[in-house]
């Protein structure tokens, strides 16, 4: 699509990629029909850490049953969503579709729970943080060229990617390095783009989940209609189709959510945009606040759902188990290598550092690519047998 607003991203002003990259045949001419965000989207697409999504965990854990999302599934949804807000907006859509896509890709397997234990195990090297290693796994693992490792994604991409969630002024050692390798500009707002794609994810699993949760079992209707937003969408759901029962407009009440979501967020966002004056991305990036966001009225209903949502759903009992266990399996396995590194793939093993930090790293690398079955197999053939719940 042609990029209409002037504080879109545009690929033709792109600050550029790490490696210089030309056209094989002719150098002097572009390296095809793509533009730079266009070939960054799909460089996401064709990367084995975006494929492994599909196996790992969005809210339910190595989950049995075909219906419940995935990392994979929530990343489609959530770049479906950036795409329109992009689109209302006048924005690059495929820059924002790109961020969308590749947002979760740092996550190691059991989602958070996976996280919490290897932040723990990397307490003396630095930690973990899945945001910084979104970026690591794509400018250092990875590693599809002949020439040089990592993706070689855009400045705009990976800017997207470490600041999607606003300035960084205290970056990890994985941004850290993702930064001195490509300066990032950390302390100042991301693109639109960027922006967009942080709040979809937001609108993508505040409703999603929703959907999930009522078919585990562990979220009912009557809970659901506590919360004020919930409560008036529904309302307006039956009136609409008094005929049909409760059971078939469970749908309806996401969709229409969504929608209402994404209306009042492109509304409040051009009010934003034009209070702010903005005239062009570098404007966009010096602002000193966010532009893209609920009104006040939706921002609170929205945060009254998060909140009913962890309370009811994230921490619920089972997910709270699950979580024992999955963060046991990281944990287990993680001391297992770090004993036996000769336990990993000859590849990682051969790669494996002397000395620490780096050391422990990359074993943390290693494991953090997983996916949620891959790291239940490993566990049960390295340190022992598991018993996992039904369901889990």
């Amino acid at each position: 699509m042609s990029v209409h607003a002037p504080w879109a991203s545009h690929p033709a002003r792109s600050k550029g990629r790490l490696h210089e990259e030309q056209n094989a045949t002719a150098p002097h001419l572009p390296r095809g029909p793509r533009d730079v965000f266009q070939r960054d989207r799909d460089r996401i697409i064709h990367s084995i850490s975006f494929r492994r999504l599909r196996h790992k965990t969005q809210v339910f854990m190595a989950p049995d049953g075909d219906h419940f999302r995935v990392r994979l599934t929530h990343s489609l949804e959530v770049a479906q969503i950036g795409r329109t807000i992009a689109r209302a907006l006048g924005l690059n859509e495929d820059l924002t579709e790109a961020l969308c896509l590749a947002h979760d890709i740092g996550h190691p397997p059991f989602g958070h729970a996976g996280e919490a234990a290897l932040t723990k195990a990397l307490a003396g090297q630095g930690g973990f943080d899945h945001n910084g290693h979104t970026l690591r796994a794509l400018m250092t693992i990875e590693a599809p060229y002949p020439r040089w490792t990592g993706l070689n994604l855009s400045w705009e991409m990976l800017e997207g990617l470490a600041k999607h969630n606003g300035p960084v002024t205290a970056p990890g050692w994985a941004l850290a390095e993702a930064d001195a390798a490509l300066p990032l500009d950390l302390t100042r707002w991301p693109s639109l783009e960027a922006q967009v794609a942080a709040i979809a994810d937001d609108i993508a699993y505040d409703n999603h989940d929703i959907d999930d949760g009522l078919r585990a079992g562990l979220l009912t209707l009557d809970q659901l209609l506590d919360v004020p937003i919930v409560a008036r969408i529904w309302r307006d759901v039956r009136d609409r189709f008094p005929d049909v029962p409760p059971t078939r407009l469970i749908g309806e009440l996401i969709r229409t959510q969504i929608g209402e979501m994404v209306a009042d967020l492109i509304a409040e966002t051009r009010a934003r945009i034009a209070g702010a004056g903005v005239s062009s991305v570098d404007d966009v990036r010096g602002a000193g606040r966010c532009l893209v966001g609920f009104s006040d009225a939706m921002r609170e209903e929205e945060r009254v759902l998060k909140r009913f949502m962890y309370a009811q759903l994230y921490h619920h009992p089972r997910q709270l188990a699950a979580a024992t266990i999955a963060e046991g399996i990281v944990g287990g396995l993680f001391a297992a290598y770090r004993a036996d590194p000769t336990r990993m793939p000859d590849g990682w093993a051969a790669r494996l550092p002397a000395d620490e930090p780096q050391r422990s790293r990359h074993i943390a690398d290693f494991i953090a690519g997983m996916t949620d079955r891959y790291a239940i197999g490993r566990y049960r053939e390295i340190v022992g047998p598991i018993d996992l719940p039904e369901g889990f």
